[in-house]
């Protein structure tokens, strides 16, 4: 008699933080046998590769995305504080900071824009008094929302290493950042104690019956296996588009690399306990005359003296002396993922060159430049930059990708979300604005048309 097949009620391929937080979810939904699928390192592909941050700051249209964030943001202060806080969450927010006046009636209208869209009422100080510094550890306090301090002395005081040409800056609260390994092996353990199996294999395909989802095709080293199963789950990250393929789907995704840099900080530039900092102005690199003299005089130099994009960007790290850079002024989008990544060699020191406008006190670093570590991965995006999460075409097949940077944000609402679809739960009223069927409407067709902002940093 032959060898009967594995039997799980779901399988979930990919281990990254989409793919684990989908089993922690199906599990406390009280499914039974799930089946969790990796090949490689568990988290190892991009989710140990993010800036680790969390916002429930996104503009519109409509409210969906602000509502899944802060979900997700729910279920994280729950496993903060179920767990002791084990993945050292904190709530020191997003600052954006701009040297240009006019400036400021944009970071008004995207504070008013988020106030209507659920993420918490517009805060402005402009005098010495009324604003609340935030707590440099842990995720408690009552503030949501935003403060928009345009007082140079209350920014002086609290934000006193930033450009000093800063003008305002723009504090929205409900953001943060916390260690994205801790967060996915917390899922994981608490997943695998709820009888979550790990299965140390390859996704190659999928079976049906009846046009249905009936087995899962792995191949483990040489040995090609296939197990039995209702539900398939492909939170496959970055290798989405190919594994959808494979069952017949095609996805509207492209993959975009990101590079960040990570370098040490011995004179304290930027501060243990600041936020995440944004520089929100175009930025021409500081140089000497001489550099740029040279620059000007080598062809393949000279786009180094052109203004680079706003959004300069990064925080402190760790207990130690480390600070995280991260600029997306060159990020190429291509179909399918390449590794190992490569990157521009000059990338640090541009990256670097960048902050040290938004914090002059880095450009102590730049002659010499200390070696930094650099390293990325790519984030899956879709035409507006939103999730695809729910069922595919396949009856019994579902997805929970295309999370773009803000996978450890979303991950836990994600989750929650793709377990619903599964187990037909009640899904909230995000659940139609990220289900990949939202393609399937001319009318928000249409509506990409004139989409003209993503929320990416």
């Amino acid at each position: 008699m032959p060898t009967p097949r594995p039997r799980y009620d779901v399988v979930v391929c990919g281990a990254g933080i989409a793919g684990i937080s989908a089993a922690h979810a199906l599990s406390e939904a009280g499914v039974k046998r799930i089946a969790l699928v990796e090949h490689g390192p568990v988290l190892g592909l991009t989710s140990d590769k993010s800036g680790e941050c969390y916002r429930n700051w996104w503009p519109g249209p409509g409210d969906a995305m602000v509502a899944f964030t802060s979900r997700s943001i729910d279920l994280l202060e729950g496993h903060a504080r179920r767990s002791g806080n084990r993945f050292l969450m904190n709530k020191r927010g997003y600052l954006y900071a701009t040297a240009r006046r006019e400036t400021v009636d944009v970071f008004e209208r995207q504070a008013l824009e988020a106030e209507s869209l659920g993420a918490g009422k517009l805060r402005h100080v402009a005098s010495p008094v009324g604003y609340e510094p935030a707590r440099p550890t842990g995720f408690g306090g009552v503030l949501d929302g935003a403060d928009l301090v345009t007082d140079r002395s209350v920014i002086r005081e609290h934000f006193g290493y930033l450009n000093a040409d800063t003008v305002a800056v723009l504090h929205a609260r409900r953001c943060g950042w916390l260690s994205a390994q801790q967060l996915g092996m917390h899922l994981l353990e608490e997943a695998r104690g709820r009888g979550v199996e790990l299965v140390v294999a390859e996704f190659i395909g999928a079976e049906t019956s009846g046009g249905r989802i009936s087995g899962v095709q792995l191949r483990a080293g040489e040995s090609q296996f296939v197990v039995a199963t209702d539900a398939l789950v492909l939170a496959s990250g970055p290798y989405v588009k190919s594994t959808a393929a494979r069952l017949g789907a095609t996805l509207p995704v492209v993959v975009e690399k990101h590079v960040k840099i990570t370098m040490a900080d011995p004179l304290g530039a930027v501060p243990r306990s600041a936020p995440l900092i944004i520089w929100c102005d175009p930025t021409e690199l500081p140089w000497s005359a001489e550099e740029r003299e040279a620059l000007a005089s080598d062809a393949a130099m000279r786009r180094l003296l052109a203004p680079f994009p706003a959004g300069v960007h990064g925080r402190p790290i760790g207990s130690g002396d480390q600070v995280f850079m991260y600029w997306t002024y060159d990020c190429p989008q291509a179909d399918h993922p390449t590794f190992p990544l490569s990157w521009d060699p000059h990338l640090p020191e541009i990256t670097l060159r960048g902050m040290s406008v938004l914090v002059p006190g880095l450009a102590a670093y730049l002659d010499p430049m200390p070696k930094p570590y650099v390293d990325g991965g790519y984030y899956t995006k879709t035409p507006e930059n939103r999730p695809l999460i729910g069922p595919l075409p396949v009856p019994g097949a579902f997805v929970s990708s295309a999370y773009s940077g803000f996978g450890i944000m979303s991950s836990c609402a994600g989750g929650e979300l793709v377990a619903r679809h599964v187990t037909g739960g009640t899904l909230p009223s995000y659940a139609a604005a990220l289900s990949p069927s939202r393609y399937e409407d001319p009318a928000y067709r249409k509506l990409l048309e004139t989409w003209d902002s993503s929320g990416q940093l």
